[in-house]
């Protein structure tokens, strides 16, 4: 056998699985192959919405499942053993994995991430690969494990037998988090971005801690009654009767799955508490209050729990005078977890302060890169009025007749201290004009606004443009705010994939945590927002991927210059420059040019490899028009509100808002396929299957369908090119089918053969059929009636004749280039 000559499929086959089972390690529990760890990033152009390639381990050897080791990066026998040491160490980074092995097949590169051996990175033979017991007694010295601390971080994570596996953060946010507690560490931190399953990793920590005995009474809490109730009616099922509610009231709900239950209570109507549960459910705001009678905290002695789990703990627990610390305090002997997305801060507030620096960190800028977030597009639309400011004339009178201040009134002052209802209704305008150019009018909305009323006056401004969908169902547009019980009766609705309605929802600042909405594809900021907490969080309602709705980026629209706050470092990803023109400014920010030059470098939007289409045309590209009104001017009580500017961009993975159109982004990708016009005429006309060089280009992510759509002309994917990445000017399919028959290139053929390859031709300027050398186009009609495919073929002197005529058709369709 010569091993140089095998793939790298075979030399894991042959020789580097062979040698890790001799070592000891179970190929049924404890050895995996080719495993897949991200989906890889969702990438958005206009209507085209792609997936790159995501990230795969040849091996990742396990201790216990989700317990991670080793991992191992296979080549095969051509390269050196440790070839693939650089990108092994990628992965296990990322995966939080000590030990990393190359191999050819040869034997082993070994590198130790823990620092621990004599040598970071030796060679090892093929048949000296270590043990599952060797690592572990590595692992367990790194981390400085005792016995008792061992068997906790060794504890089994829950498995319902469905095949549902934690992604890769979630393992190793729990596994940190037992190992922190296994070395005796009481209060332990976990951040991670909105939609990454806080929730679910907070199940599983607390299950190994719970069934493994290390913590035998335990209290989640949250600051949300929906939080608490989907908590128990899902994530914590598996708890069963183990498990109740701090609350007085009985509580139907639905679960994902469909079914109903009734959640369990751990309290009477006299506020009595049942202690013989273990795992208990509560809001802060029902256990404790400013009056000693509220505290029912106090109920329990400070030593009844053994662990508490604090949800979204950047909120009211983080400040040292707050009400609901002194619960943190008073079982101050417990271990405690806090979970937060947006760690909090300020000289006021800090859990950082509380509970010590993260033991793990998953921002909103990994999640986009992996592609288990949605990324999502801006648009900045500045009104004059914002911009300017307004001052009363003199003499301005209010709607109650009382003469208005003279000042200057800015955005702040809108909406707070003075309302001017047309530019509420030019908001409204401008949301209902999006979502019709958008394609789809029932696209789930929230709209910020700045407080209770504002949502009351936004509410109506959106039905009043939206009257047609608002008389075939009231619910199309509602506001949900803290009171409004009609409203918040609905949240459940909102929430829902499979519920229509409501679908715009006018919200001050309850929506703006803690709400599970997967579809949400349009948030609409009316408000400032001056917490970069608070920032984040609104973000976090629409950064979930929902693929059965084919949810997979969405849309902020921002009205008060609130996405300002993606310059600020504190956001997970580099600063950008936000560019505000100025008066006699270019709405483009100058610098946009070089988003699609072609040693546009930085910018790292073009699609790898591997890249797969997954929507090529849910969203069109968004163009808000002014309607009727070419001004955009809405004229009320005098006073004029004006759109100055608008334009979209995109938040790429690295956090740089770009704006790009999707013409733009083909022309650079194309450009970076094909240097130059000659390179690609050389690649086309020595194709012989054209449409496998159109296969490879959309490989990368380039749909030129989709592109020829937005042309709105019948064109070849040969002129599409020419004409995007090239500037020349494009033929339609019919002009070059015409232009051959000019030249009546047909004559030396007979009757039957010129028959054929005029029927080519028509059928290429109606269909662009790019494959017309495969005979089985003689079977369909028109072809089929000019005689038999054996007749037909038979006309040209066979096989061979006929391919030659075709190709040869084929590169007289493609002569001119203009």
């Amino acid at each position: 056998m010569n091993k140089k000559l095998l793939s790298e499929r075979d030399i894991c086959t042959k020789f580097i699985t062979p040698a890790v089972k001799k070592a000891g390690w179970d190929e049924m529990l404890q050895i995996r192959e080719e495993v897949s760890f991200t989906k890889g990033r969702i990438i958005v152009r206009g209507k085209m919405v792609s997936r790159g390639k995501g990230k795969r381990a040849d091996y990742v050897l396990y201790c216990k499942p989700n317990i991670p080791l080793a991992l191992i990066e296979a080549k095969d026998n051509s390269q050196p053993m440790g070839a693939g040491m650089q990108q092994a160490l990628e992965y296990a980074e990322t995966l939080d994995i000590p030990f990393v092995f190359t191999s050819n097949g040869d034997g082993f590169v070994f590198h130790d991430r823990t620092g621990m051996s004599d040598a970071r990175e030796i060679s090892l033979a093929l048949d000296a690969f270590p043990s599952p017991d060797a690592l572990w007694q590595r692992y367990a010295a790194w981390k400085e494990l005792t016995p008792e601390g061992e068997k906790i971080v060794l504890e089994d994570y829950y498995d319902d037998g469905s095949g549902k596996q934690p992604r890769y953060y979630q393992v190793s946010a729990v596994n940190a988090a037992l190992e922190a507690i296994a070395a005796g560490q009481n209060r332990v931190l976990l951040v991670m971005a909105t939609g990454t399953g806080k929730t679910y990793t907070a199940f599983q920590i607390i299950w190994r801690l719970w069934k493994g005995g290390h913590k035998k009474r335990i209290l989640f809490l949250a600051d949300r009654n929906v939080l608490v109730d989907q908590t128990m009616a899902n994530d914590f099922r598996p708890f069963g009767p183990a498990m109740a509610k701090l609350s007085t009231n009985a509580k139907t709900i639905e679960r994902d799955d469909g079914t109903g239950g009734e959640l369990p209570i751990a309290m009477d109507k006299k506020r009595r508490v049942d202690t013989a549960y273990e795992i208990y459910l509560g809001l802060y705001q029902a256990i404790t209050g400013p009056e000693e009678r509220q505290k029912l905290f106090k109920e329990f002695s400070p030593s009844f729990f053994d662990l508490i789990v604090i949800d979204e703990c950047h909120r009211g627990s983080a400040a040292e005078d707050s009400a609901w610390r002194e619960i943190l305090e008073h079982f101050s002997e417990a271990t405690q977890i806090g979970l937060t997305a947006t760690p909090k801060e300020t000289k006021y507030a800090s859990n950082i302060h509380y509970f010590g620096e993260p033991v793990y960190s998953y921002t909103l800028k990994e999640g986009i890169r992996d592609g288990f977030l949605a990324p999502y597009k801006v648009i900045k639309i500045h009104l004059d009025r914002d911009i300017q400011g307004y001052r009363p004339e003199v003499g301005q009178l209010d709607r109650q007749g009382n003469k208005v201040k003279d000042r200057v009134y800015n955005t702040w002052d809108f909406d707070r201290s003075l309302v001017l209802d047309n530019r509420t209704a030019l908001v409204a305008r401008k949301v209902t004009e999006f979502l019709k150019e958008s394609g789809d009018r029932y696209q789930k909305t929230i709209v910020f606004c700045v407080d209770q009323e504002h949502a009351a006056r936004m509410r109506q401004a959106l039905i009043n443009a939206n009257a047609d969908l608002v008389a075939e169902n009231s619910r199309y547009v509602m506001r949900i705010t803290g009171n409004d019980p009609e409203g918040q009766a609905q949240l459940g609705n909102f929430i829902d994939p499979e519920s229509r309605y409501p679908v715009l929802v006018t919200t001050s600042r309850l929506l703006s945590t803690g709400v599970d909405a997967q579809t949400c594809r349009l948030i609409v900021l009316d408000r400032d927002v001056g917490s970069m907490t608070e920032f984040k969080q609104i973000v976090g309602r629409g950064t979930r991927v929902h693929e059965d709705t084919r949810k997979f980026f969405f849309t902020l629209m921002d009205f008060r210059g609130a996405t300002n706050h993606f310059a600020d470092p504190d956001f997970d990803g580099k600063p950008e420059q936000i560019y505000e023109p100025g008066e006699d400014d270019p709405v483009t920010p100058p610098d946009d040019a070089a988003l699609s030059s072609d040693d546009d470098t930085d910018n790292p939007v073009v699609p790898g490899d591997g890249e797969t289409i997954i929507d090529g045309g849910y969203n069109p590209d968004i163009t808000i028009t002014d309607g009727d009104d070419k001004n955009g001017k809405v004229y009320v009580d005098g006073v004029t509100v004006q759109i100055v500017a608008e334009r979209v961009e995109y938040l790429d993975e690295s956090g740089r808002l770009v704006t790009e159109s999707l013409r733009d982004f083909t022309k650079k990708a194309l450009r970076k396929h094909f240097s130059s016009l000659d390179e690609f005429l050389t690649r086309w006309n020595g194709a012989e299957r054209k449409q496998a060089l159109v296969d490879e280009i959309s490989a990368e992510g380039l749909a030129l369908d989709v592109i020829a759509d937005e042309l709105g002309k019948d064109l070849d994917p040969f002129d599409l090119i020419c004409h995007i990445a090239f500037d020349r000017k494009p033929l339609t399919r019919r002009e070059r089918a015409e232009n051959v028959q000019k030249r009546d290139v047909f004559a030396k053929y007979g009757e039957q053969a010129r028959a054929v390859l005029r029927a080519l031709l028509d059928k290429y300027a109606d269909e662009g059929v790019l494959n017309l050398d495969d005979t089985n186009v003689l079977r369909i009609p028109p072809l089929n009636t000019l005689g038999t495919p054996v007749q037909l073929i038979k006309a040209f002197g066979g096989k061979a004749g006929f391919e030659d005529a075709v190709h040869a058709l084929q590169n007289e369709l493609y002569q001119e280039v203009a």
